[in-house]
């Protein structure tokens, strides 16, 4: 069953999926101010791009466009982006790498920024794995970073260079905000995307929200009843006299996920927390005694989801996740000599399965070994479950 779960895995990787991440109407202006109609490839993009594809018609060779040629494009009712040549700090958030310098260290870049808000005010942002800065002009001036560091204090504790809010203070001046409102403004998207959008508002300005078009089903709550293929051998390697092989057994399994699909890349990556109750329970008849294995649990997947779109409707997916387990009144109980007492650790589970209109799914489960006798030495065990998983979206 393993070696099937894995070939079907493999076949679906290699399998060339529609992948929802289509050719759609766009434009791009180049270094003379050459505007061209076309269709751009959106991936929407987690990190800003250096490069596009884009095609002239539906049936025409893709090819693509670069940041040395192209000056801004666009994915139309969903996007766009500016190249500007600004000066960018690239300092380090992760805490054990923090500068001692609290000032940004710029370079000069050439970037594609994308717009948020664009107006008489307009904010602007740039991704890179980890690294998150906004960027911000104001009537035509230049493009600017938003400054905001974190650094090392010489008491070797975390400061906070928070001067942007004394650049928005200092430049986008309007009756409505008081300096207590822009102490409030943290350095994310939700609050500089409404500060831009009301000092706009405030000047009696036209512009243009990018992110009001970007609301998506970023949140999935799903039942999800099932059926366990279960198998569970226990061994003592000081006495094989009560090695105990329990076989096969079929049992229910309720489970409810929480999905949270990641807002990049088409919607094809997602986060899955899956608390599930899950039973196996069996009796062994040894030469000597009789045996039953009543085993009970939470389990508690956590992990990665990839979908592969097929079309509108239809969607493949493959996951991979951390089983926490958390077992009670769960034993092996020996007709002659002393039960043993069933604690549990972590194993992986990989599924395979296909969703149809975000409502309804089915999944093929396969667990790895799952160790239930941690608590002692001597024994050893091996419990390994193959799931069927419908899914039911309620939310």
């Amino acid at each position: 069953m393993k070696k099937r779960i894995l070939i079907a895995l493999i076949s679906i990787l290699s399998f060339n999926c529609y992948s929802q991440i289509e050719f759609e109407s766009g434009y791009f202006i180049n270094n003379n101010g050459e505007q061209t109609n076309c269709l751009i490839k959106n991936i929407d993009w987690k990190n800003n791009p250096v490069e596009f594809k884009y095609k002239l018609s539906e049936n025409s060779e893709s090819k693509t466009a670069t940041i040395t040629s192209v000056k801004e494009f666009g994915v139309l009712n969903t996007s766009k982006y500016h190249r500007f040549i600004v000066n960018i700090d690239r300092s380090s958030e992760n805490i054990n790498n923090l500068s001692v310098n609290k000032n940004p260290q710029f370079n000069e870049e050439q970037l594609f920024l994308k717009v948020f808000v664009e107006g008489k005010a307009s904010l602007y942002f740039y991704e890179d794995g980890n690294l998150i800065r906004y960027f911000y002009s104001h009537d035509n001036s230049n493009v600017e970073q938003l400054i905001f560091k974190s650094y090392k204090t010489p008491e070797n504790k975390i400061g906070k260079n928070n001067r942007y809010k004394q650049q928005l203070w200092n430049n986008l001046k309007c009756e409505v905000f008081s300096m207590s409102d822009l102490e409030n403004i943290g350095y994310n998207k939700r609050d500089l995307v409404k500060f831009f959008i009301e000092y706009n508002e405030c000047k009696n300005s036209e512009f243009i929200n990018f992110e009001k078009n970007q609301k998506k089903d970023l949140f999935n709550l799903t039942i999800r009843p099932g059926l366990n293929f279960s198998s569970l051998s226990i061994q003592n390697s000081a006495s094989n006299s009560r090695d105990t092989d329990f076989g096969n057994k079929l049992g229910l399994r309720l489970g409810i996920e929480v999905e949270f699909i990641m807002p990049f890349n088409k919607n094809k990556w997602a986060i899955l927390i899956e608390p599930t109750y899950q039973y196996f329970n069996s009796e062994k008849i040894l030469s000597t005694q009789t045996v039953n294995a009543d085993y009970k649990s939470i389990e508690l997947p956590i992990g990665i989801r990839h979908y592969f779109f097929l079309n509108d409707n239809s969607k493949i997916f493959i996951n991979g996740a951390f089983v926490f387990d958390f077992s009670f009144n769960s034993k092996i109980d020996f007709e002659n000599g002393n039960d043993l007492d069933i604690t549990t650790r972590k194993n992986i589970v990989l599924g395979l399965g296909y969703n149809f209109k975000n409502k309804y799914s089915l999944e093929m489960r396969y667990g790895l070994s799952r160790e239930i006798l941690s608590d002692y030495i001597a024994w050893t065990s091996n419990y390994r479950t193959f799931s069927i998983i419908f899914g039911y979206n309620i939310f």
